[in-house]
């Protein structure tokens, strides 16, 4: 693999991410939410339970759940479907570079965009918090946020690119990423306490359900990381802080990393054995 040939690749897809009037709405919606929430959780309109730097990470946790699953999954889901409407992509895999380049490249690319976004607005809630002094005592904290943020949104982009290795159309690729988007975000929390009462599922099973969301994974990492406890998620997070305590940020991170790790490959496979492209 030449790896000018992917940073070149990853350069187009960088400045293609920043002229695009969709993502650049989706960055100015979370600077703008991220800078509003500061504000609000300083002045005591936050999260019940949480106080001074907890309050304000609180109100960024939920912003995070709504604003970086939609902006990954639409970047990602027109990333390989919709160069192949444009039949531009079968231009570019008719030059001397391999199918690996192309996609890593363009993997990159929408990465360093999405986190260009995302260091934008925690950069300036950071601000904000240093000059109120609400998180001078706590920046580690902060920085994991971020980092939490950063992986849940290399998920999203990685289910976002299977969507689009599955269809020919950027159209019905952004559409279905929408739906998983509402699958994701509404039906989540919804869709356990649901099968949990119809199944009458034990504790146990419910906290491993939740794992099958990787949205559940992110807010649990997040709120063990700036309450060190799950207590405010009742039953299920009591359990999880009894029977595995201290694992349990190694669990969070896993579960992320398989959920990125495997959507991820599986676009690969179907953009290189596939003919459509």
């Amino acid at each position: 693999m030449d790896l000018h040939t992917v940073w070149t690749i990853a350069r187009k897809e960088l400045r293609d991410a920043l002229h695009n009037r969709w993502f650049l709405l989706y960055t100015l919606a979370f600077i703008g939410l991220s800078l509003g929430l500061s504000y609000l959780a300083m002045s005591g309109s936050g999260i019940a339970g949480f106080a001074g730097f907890g309050r304000t990470a609180a109100s960024l946790i939920n912003l995070v759940l709504l604003i970086v699953p939609l902006m990954a999954l639409t970047v990602g889901a027109q990333s390989l479907a919709g160069e192949q409407e444009r039949k531009t992509m079968a231009y570019l895999l008719a030059q001397p570079i391999t199918r690996l380049e192309v996609y890593v490249g363009k993997y990159l690319g929408l990465t360093m965009s999405l986190f260009a976004s995302l260091v934008l607005g925690f950069g300036i809630s950071g601000l904000v918090l240093a000059i109120d002094g609400s998180g001078a005592s706590d920046p580690w904290s902060y920085l994991i946020l971020v980092g939490l943020a950063f992986a849940l949104c290399l998920v999203m982009l990685s289910v976002g690119f299977l969507v689009s290795a599955l269809t020919r159309r950027a159209g019905v690729a952004v559409g279905i990423g929408l739906f998983l988007w509402l699958a994701f975000v509404f039906l989540g929390d919804l869709g356990m306490m649901g099968t949990a009462v119809a199944m009458r599922m034990p504790i146990n099973g419910l906290f491993w359900l939740s794992l099958a969301n990787p949205l559940q994974v992110f807010k649990m990492a997040a709120i063990l990381n700036i309450n060190a406890t799950l207590d405010v998620l009742g039953p299920a997070g009591i359990f999880a802080m009894q029977e595995y305590g201290s694992k349990l940020p190694l669990i969070f991170i896993g579960v992320l990393v398989i959920w990125a790790v495997l959507p991820g490959v599986a676009a690969f496979v179907r953009f290189d054995t596939s003919n459509d492209f």
